[in-house]
């Protein structure tokens, strides 16, 4: 056990705990059982609608849970402009909703006015990184607030990239003063697919910008790795995230499932697994993690 107190008081971004990403297939179980988790994340897209069952049941959630939104639309790495009226709806669902932070993919998802429903790695050159600068400030003073980008998986290089995709990641969080959501899965991933070291990934992040962390499984393939959300989450993620954990004090931790999904007891189960690395390695304001 490290024998220190480590502590993230952020008044933007509060330690949430250990969470769960919500999904319809467990809507009524959560209400019905209100389970010890503390709190959700919501696929933004999933609720940008005018009313029906995805808001009925979102409103009812957020009267028990913290919730944060997760979007997958922003294309923050696309040559095209933001597309503004995306943006205005996800700023009236986070009105609408109050969620504790917003956060999207580190990527481009379509050009051309085309969206290609996939998340696709970008170039780690410094043009690439003044264009995803200028689109993140650009939704920042949209949304009133800062944003969270998380690392994507990926399964391709650029011959043109100068830097290490850590570094990319880093310089766009100081950039655009913006902060970062940490996909545990996807660095494990991308350190097979691209044959990096992961310790090397989590010291090139700064401390000081890490705000949540994301765990899933993966499908192994053989010679690579595809992030596919549809499986537990493995003994070497397990292992990556308590190193993660050791760098950058206690998290706020998500487990995803977003196929293969499973009765809402065995995620809860994962929940707990987190929950239960975090307390063994460290102490926050003189309480378990």
């Amino acid at each position: 056990m490290i024998n220190h107190v480590l502590s993230n008081v952020d008044n933007n971004f509060p330690f949430l705990g250990f969470g769960l990403g919500l999904r319809p297939i467990h809507y009524d179980a959560i209400l019905e059982q209100l389970p010890p988790i503390d709190w959700l994340e919501i696929l933004t897209e999933n609720y940008l609608v005018a009313g029906g069952r995805p808001l009925h049941y979102l409103d009812r959630i957020c009267e028990h849970y913290p919730v944060v939104m997760h979007g997958v639309s922003m294309s923050l790495g696309s040559t095209d402009a933001l597309n503004m009226d995306y943006l205005a709806r996800v700023k009236k669902l986070a009105e609408r909703i109050k969620p504790q932070w917003i956060s999207d993919h580190l990527c481009w998802t379509g050009v051309d006015g085309r969206y290609l429903h996939e998340l696709l790695p970008l170039p780690y050159t410094s043009e690439a990184i003044e264009l995803v600068v200028s689109h993140i400030h650009q939704v920042q003073d949209f949304l009133g607030q800062q944003i969270l980008i998380e690392n994507v998986s990926s399964y391709l290089t650029y011959n043109q990239s100068t830097f290490t995709e850590w570094e990319f990641l880093a310089e766009i969080a100081k950039q655009a003063d913006c902060y970062i959501l940490l996909d545990i899965n996807n660095i494990y991933v991308n350190a097979f697919n691209h044959r990096f070291d992961t310790q090397d990934y989590l010291d090139g992040i700064p401390k000081d910008r890490v705000r949540q962390i994301h765990l899933a499984g993966h499908a192994q393939k053989g010679k690579y790795i595809i992030d596919t959300h549809d499986a537990p989450v493995i003994d070497q993620v397990w292992n990556l995230y308590r190193k993660a954990l050791e760098r950058f004090g206690c998290i706020s931790t998500l487990i995803e499932r977003d196929e293969n999904i499973p009765a809402l007891s065995v995620l809860l189960d994962e929940v707990t697994q987190a929950r239960s690395i975090a307390r063994d390695i460290m102490l926050i304001d003189g309480g378990m993690c």
